[in-house]
């Protein structure tokens, strides 16, 4: 049972592990400034996890940037914006929707509004349709079939 425990428990603070040790800073207010950084930026390696969670060495380099650009008096800001310049947009986990990326922000409402646009047309189009009539039977199509019926 305690074996069972240890384990849930390694595997929950298994992101407390990214930040080693020798990354912390002396100082608990620009600490908790970097940590706050850290879980905005994504790691390159792992995409879909920040900085602050991953294991990666690139990560671990990241970490220690931020750090370093918070020791050096930048500001959050500055030092996101240090970071964004060397590695492109794709670091911030939550991209801005500023500059070419509102294209992408209003790729998904409008093509949403395109599909409704589309299905509506395409349901009226169907109900003012007029239905296919089938051609009646000629007297010796009639005849025919009564015989065939009748075997």
């Amino acid at each position: 049972m305690i074996l069972r425990v240890a384990i849930a428990l390694l595997f929950c603070a298994s992101a407390v592990f990214a930040v080693q040790p020798d990354e912390v800073l002396d100082d608990p207010v620009l600490e908790e400034r970097a940590r706050g950084l850290s879980k905005e930026l994504r790691c390159l390696v792992c995409r879909n996890e920040s900085i602050d969670e991953s294991n990666a060495d690139l990560a671990r380099d990241l970490r220690l940037l931020v750090r370093e650009r918070l020791v050096a008096g930048d500001s959050d800001d500055e030092a996101i914006t240090f970071i964004v310049d060397r590695y492109g947009e794709y670091v911030l986990l939550r991209p801005t929707t500023g500059g070419s990326n509102w294209v992408l922000w209003a790729a998904g409402p409008l093509m949403l509004l395109l599909a409704g646009g589309i299905g509506a047309g395409y349901l009226r189009k169907r109900a003012h349709a007029t239905g296919t009539q089938e051609a009646a039977l000629s007297d010796e199509e009639l005849e025919r079939l009564r015989r065939i019926l009748d075997e």
